[in-house]
């Protein structure tokens, strides 16, 4: 396993300057924290996707996870009033003050502000008519995994000064590259914005807060079953991408050519308390309060252990009141499952003291190169998902 020193914790952590998108928000809007309230019919704008691509498509079992889809296409889902809503509660002082995580993966995450500080976007992820559109292109009825995992937010930011520079070497490049009837090239480096990895939950749904008009890159990488690489188109502003990240490797490449690319990233889990849980806080330990990610995975994992307990109780009594015998093997095997949920549950509790505090371990994968897709006259030699 790979090493690395133990970062401080958010509360002491040096933050990477934000104040002139946080200004920039603040300055739209002089509306406290709760006085929009989220309205379906007027903030959802959803457009089904051109495609949903199924396990199977990237090389994987329909088996490997709890749905047979693996990835979308962006699709339109929320309006751009709701996304300066959003925009404005996430950006908060206060937000930065005090939700801002960094890990050797990325450097700036909001985690755990809904609802205290952005009770729009919480009812956003948590209204059923949203919850019913997530559920309808992931193949499986889904609910949010925590309060805590509503709204991930990552945060990368530039100059305008970076900017124009960016655009200047890929204009340059690529009419280099036009000239030497080469297309399909990387601009620049191989850095992502988030590494190679899997997510905690089985399904997430990335949301663009940004104007990517001007952007490069922003795709997201997905590792096939073959270990070949293929890209899904990133979204644009107030559009979406759903993914089976938990069984998926992928990664976050770099966006070029934009002052800022931040994303919202909201984790969920089957609602049915009877569904395969793969769930494993490998991925979001360290950079979380603890204390809360632990009492809310607690609870939730507690539920569904009770729920399972309370349908194999009604099963029991509902065989002895037919007078039938007692089934001892659905018995061992029931109880065979619950000890291993139960394991898997007390696994994810490390001690407070034992978690590195801003170190996740990185899959050791070739990094993708960020490539311009949107005027290229050949394809690139690089597979997509098409």
């Amino acid at each position: 396993m790979a090493t690395a020193g133990v970062l401080p914790p958010p509360s002491s952590a040096r933050r990477p300057s934000f104040k002139p998108i946080i200004e920039a928000a603040g300055s739209k809007s002089t509306a406290k924290v709760g006085s929009s309230e989220f309205n379906p019919e007027k903030h959802l704008t959803f457009e089904p996707p051109s495609k949903v691509y199924k396990m199977a498509d990237i090389g994987l079992s329909d088996e490997t996870g709890v749905s047979t889809v693996a990835v979308s296409e962006p699709f339109p889902l929320f309006s751009p009033e709701a996304i300066r809503v959003m925009r404005e509660e996430v950006l908060r002082e206060e937000v930065m003050n005090n939700c801002n995580y960094s890990s050797n993966i990325a450097a700036c995450q909001l985690r755990g502000f809904a609802p205290k500080y952005s009770p729009f976007v919480y009812e956003a992820w948590k209204n059923p008519k949203t919850l019913e559109i997530i559920s309808r292109i992931a193949g499986v009825d889904l609910v949010p995994v925590m309060d805590f995992e509503i709204g991930h937010v990552n945060v990368s930011v530039k100059s305008e000064q970076e900017k124009e520079r960016e655009l200047a070497n890929i204009r340059e490049a690529k009419s280099r590259m036009a000239d030497e009837g080469i297309a399909g090239c990387p601009w620049e480096d191989d850095k992502p914005i988030v590494g190679w990895h899997t997510d905690s939950y089985p399904f997430v749904c990335v949301l663009m807060l940004s104007d990517c008009s001007t952007m490069v890159g922003g795709e997201t990488a997905l590792r096939t079953g073959k270990g070949d690489v293929v890209r899904v188109r990133g979204p644009q502003e107030g559009c979406a991408v759903v993914l089976q990240g938990r069984y998926i490797t992928h990664q976050a490449l770099r966006a070029l050519g934009a002052t800022e690319r931040i994303t919202m990233v909201t984790s969920f889990r089957p609602r049915s308390p009877h569904a395969r849980d793969d769930t494993e806080l490998r991925t979001v330990r360290p950079i979380s309060d603890l204390s809360e990610l632990y009492y809310q995975f607690g609870e939730y994992r507690l539920e569904i252990l009770e729920e399972r307990i309370r349908s194999q109780l009604r099963k029991i009594r509902e065989t002895r009141g037919a007078g039938k015998r007692f089934d001892t093997k659905a018995m061992k095997n029931f109880l065979t499952e619950t000890e291993d949920f139960v394991s898997r549950t007390d696994a994810e509790l490390i001690e407070d003291e034992k978690v590195q505090v801003g170190y996740i371990e990185e899959m050791k994968y070739e990094n993708v190169k960020v490539e311009d897709t949107k005027a290229q006259e050949h394809p690139s030699k690089r597979s997509r998902v098409e």
